[in-house]
């Protein structure tokens, strides 16, 4: 039985008007392929479109387009989603329920947050209430400040990356280790790899973004070491 196959049967056995979190399972499968985890991603992605107040058609493009809806269960994908953006239940509720089958900092929780702002940038505008939502988010999934200043860099247009940031090290780090970061990054950019660690093919285009910006801040960090 698919997930998909599984969230259906929920669905239709839960009762009218009942909870978003009554569909939630244990099931033993890895938590990316969890029925709890499908319901909580689409859950959040529907808080975060309705941030800034409304839900956008540019905001519900470009959650399909990072986030793997099979063909023939968009139906069941589009209940789930207006579910969450009709619940009582906040945000914080779906980032805690993902972040708890994942250890801090999982490249898991880094990839959805990529697909987070994919989503709120979509409609070329980063709300202030977007803004709160993905820094509260980032916090709740355990990344840390770094790691999010460089996510924010690569999607929001008036926020420069700072190359050392991009790549994880800091100006003091001797330029052989900040090879090998760049190296470790290229390689977990690597689509093979990601879809690997269950990242949805459509979202894989989101690495080529950051293949660019680890290999343009390595062109400036060993530019200005060689200069």
């Amino acid at each position: 039985m698919t997930v998909w196959t599984r969230i259906q049967r929920a669905l239709k056995a839960m009762p009218s008007g009942g909870p978003l979190a009554a569909l939630f399972d244990r099931d033993r499968n890895p938590p990316e392929r969890s029925v709890a985890f499908t319901i909580a991603v689409i859950a959040l992605a529907a808080k975060m479109a309705k941030a800034d107040g409304q839900v956008k058609p540019d905001e519900i493009t470009a959650f399909r387009e990072v986030f793997t809806i099979p063909e023939g269960e968009e139906k069941n994908a589009a209940r789930v989603f207006n579910l969450a953006r009709q619940d009582v239940a906040g945000f914080e509720s779906y980032a805690r329920r993902i972040a708890a089958m994942f250890p801090p900092q999982d490249p898991v929780l880094v990839d959805l947050m990529e697909g987070l702002f994919h989503v709120a940038l979509s409609d070329g505008a980063y709300h202030p209430d977007e803004a709160a939502f993905l820094e509260r988010v980032a916090e709740i999934f355990g990344i840390e400040p770094r790691c999010f200043r460089t996510l924010r860099a690569r999607f929001v247009e008036d926020a420069p990356p700072d190359p050392y940031e991009v790549l994880g090290v800091t100006p003091d780090t001797p330029l052989d280790e900040i090879r090998a970061a760049w190296r470790a990054a290229v390689r977990d950019s690597h689509p093979d790899r990601m879809m690997a660690r269950g990242v949805p093919p459509e979202a894989v285009k989101l690495a080529e973004a950051r293949l660019r910006a680890v290999n343009d801040a390595w062109r400036e960090v060993s530019g200005a070491r060689v200069a």
